[in-house]
């Protein structure tokens, strides 16, 4: 499948076109219980934390920051992704300036400074740091009901967190469905619906949301698209010890090291 990429500029002025929404009904301040307990929060006017679950088995926080001086404490891994930019990322690994579009991956403690954005942190995952984006406009992968996804950051083992961006194009009613585990993310462009059996809540720019697991839900677009990033605490795809590039492309008179027991590690 095709894709075409959104420059930081290109998606900083979208986003800037967007921000020009006057719609009173699209600006909801801090976050509704909407609809089986499904989460909404304007990005523009929260910050702190919006979510937290500290039980097994993903203990989790959700997070947004908003122009002030965010630290993070050394618990877990942090998944991000910059609304507005620029936003300085500070951690172990250096020092960072992130521009709209742009998501990273931050083991243990870390400062993040100007801008806005969402933050979800598995509490007890140790990942490996990265940094990306800027997003592309539409999906690498096919999904459902004509949208398309994209592993932004994938599991560094089966099981682990992942960042998924997610396309949903114009005129597109998805199929109801749940999720066996909590979803967070945002609205990065694009207007829609949120559905639900109990109603429905306007989608825009900047809305953030957590949706708790197994509650049923759908996106609708009208004439425009949806551009979502979404956080996954967990994952049931990915590397294994049993089955990686590595062990099953290194090949012993014909045979892959996987099917070796003898060798194995």
């Amino acid at each position: 499948m095709g894709s075409s990429g959104l420059s930081a500029e290109s998606l900083s002025k979208k986003l800037a076109e967007n921000a020009q929404l006057d719609d009173p009904n699209c600006r909801l301040g801090g976050y509704q219980d909407v609809n089986d307990s499904i989460l909404f929060f304007n990005t523009d006017d929260t910050t702190g934390e919006v979510h937290w679950n500290r039980q097994a088995p993903f203990p989790s926080v959700v997070r947004i920051w908003n122009r002030q001086p965010v630290a993070v404490p050394t618990e877990g891994t942090h998944f991000g992704f910059v609304t507005h930019g620029p936003t300085e990322l500070s951690c172990l690994a250096g020092r960072f300036t992130l521009d709209s579009g742009m998501y990273f991956r931050v083991p243990g403690e870390c400062q993040l400074t100007g801008g806005t954005g969402i933050l979800s942190t598995r509490c007890d995952d140790t990942g490996l740091f990265c940094l990306g984006g800027p997003i592309e406009y539409t999906g690498r992968l096919r999904y459902i009901d004509g949208c398309s996804d994209t592993l932004l950051i994938s599991p560094v083992v089966c099981g682990d967190p992942c960042l998924n961006l997610l396309h949903i194009p114009a005129h597109t009613r998805q199929t109801a469905h749940v999720h066996p585990t909590l979803r967070a993310g945002v609205i990065v462009t694009g207007t829609g619906q949120c559905c639900t059996p109990n109603g429905s809540t306007e989608l825009y720019p900047g809305l953030a949301f957590v949706i708790p697991p197994d509650r049923e839900h759908s996106f609708h677009t009208s004439d425009d698209s949806l551009l979502v990033v979404a956080w996954h605490p967990d994952s049931d795809t990915g590397p294994t010890h049993d089955d990686h590039p590595m062990v099953n492309r290194t090949i012993v008179d014909g045979v892959p090291a996987s099917q070796i027991s003898e060798i194995r590690t």
